[in-house]
């Protein structure tokens, strides 16, 4: 390969621990990782980096963005960048830490150079790592024919192992976008009232996001007695409850939280199903600390809604996140997203960040849900962006 004069590279000047993504892959049984989406791509290359041009959409003419990082286990002197032309601009701003950056206008493009330097690695018996599930299939195809004698192996799993734990700065950013996604429902909340359609409280969660510094990513919406989540031309009434569950991207992580709001005071009923909520929150929360087992987890909570009369109605779900918003660890096969539990008799780990929710769909007082976000830390837990977690009285501002 076109790897630079010297043989090896300081590991320590690179944006990942390159020990650990190669004890990874050493056990997935892989010898060369190509990574291609843009999370991973992001977590390779270090920092925030996306690529601005095709930030928000992939499509390209009649093909798509396909950038590719080839990575050699055991040789980070040996990797490989593939990107669009354009990246050309990024090389001269110092983002990458690459020996060689090439370009690629089409997804067959960038293959087509992933295979010419997967060619001077040696015999074709190399078993290639890919994530699959967002490989391009023209892509994938022109691998399998080009090199026939290779063996392909889904490396999902090796990737998300290395991102599960993060470091202080991916907190930081963790802790912000949590934190700024609350800020902006909170002002939202206080300053719609009344006669406030589903459609206008999205438009001015997506504002108050925006200038706030993230990227608005999606606002689930509910309001009075119905259950349905969507933006939509519904409009508030006085003693409406309505809940804002919304995804704000902070230079990739990912700040996912819900809070709910009235208009004007919730009686007894109200207090006592968003307290019970909020009890299994707590509860969930309650053993986590690195070393703790992840089913823990669920059994602490499953315990506080044995205890809650609407249990049979509720949903309770605690997955990882990040760049994804399920990620690793993973402690549940019965989520609303299917993937096996392979985290839930393991140990957590600090700097594992978890997104906890539990959630009631009430027949006749409407969807009442919280959803929060917390760190594992050594010694127990810090949640991110805590605030609004009761009900917060919408209007007051108007």
């Amino acid at each position: 390969m076109n790897a630079p004069t010297s043989p090896q590279m300081a590991t320590s000047a690179l944006p990942f621990n390159a020990g650990h993504l190669d004890e990874l892959l050493a056990r997935a049984g892989i010898d060369v990782l190509i990574a291609s989406t843009r999370h991973n791509i992001q977590y390779l290359v270090g920092g925030d980096y996306r690529f601005f041009f095709f930030e928000r959409f992939d499509a390209n003419g009649i093909s798509r963005y396909l950038p590719l990082l080839i990575y050699v286990r055991g040789k980070p002197e040996a990797t490989v960048y593939i990107g669009n032309g354009m990246e050309a601009y990024e090389k001269e701003n110092g983002r990458f830490w690459m020996p060689t950056v090439e370009y690629a206008g089409t997804s067959l493009a960038a293959m087509t150079a992933a295979v010419a330097h997967l060619r001077h690695l040696g015999p074709e018996t190399l078993r290639i790592g890919v994530e699959r599930a967002f490989l391009p299939a023209d892509a994938e195809e022109l691998l399998r024919r080009e090199m026939p004698r290779t063996e392909i192996r889904d490396a999902l799993l090796p990737l998300e192992r290395l991102r599960a734990v993060k470091t202080p700065r991916e907190l930081d950013l963790l802790r912000a976008a949590s934190e700024k996604v609350v800020r902006s429902m909170l002002a939202v909340i206080e300053s719609h009232g009344p006669g406030t359609s589903k459609f206008e409280l999205a438009e001015a969660l997506r504002r108050e996001e925006i200038d706030r510094g993230l990227t608005f990513e999606y606002c689930l919406v509910t309001a009075g007695t119905s259950l349905n989540r969507a933006p939509s031309p519904q409009r508030l009434n006085e003693g409406d409850i309505f809940s804002l569950d919304s995804g704000g991207n902070y230079r990739g992580y990912i700040g996912d939280l819900c809070r709910m709001a009235i208009l004007g005071e919730p009686d007894s009923e109200l207090v006592d199903l968003l307290g019970a909520i909020e009890e299994v929150q707590q509860a969930a929360r309650r053993p986590i600390r690195a070393g703790a087992i992840g089913r823990e987890i669920y059994a602490s909570a499953g315990e506080a809604l044995r205890r809650f009369p609407q249990a049979h109605r509720v949903e309770f779900v605690a997955h990882g996140m990040g760049l994804v918003t399920h990620e690793a660890p993973r402690l549940t096969d019965t989520g609303p997203i299917p993937y096996p539990a392979t985290d839930a008799d393991e140990p957590l780990q600090a700097g594992m960040v978890l997104s906890i929710e539990t959630t009631l769909p009430h027949a006749t007082r409407g969807f009442i849900k919280l959803e929060d976000t917390v760190a594992v830390t050594k010694d127990g837990w810090e949640a991110f962006g805590d605030d609004g977690r009761g009900w917060n009285r919408a209007g007051t501002a108007v």
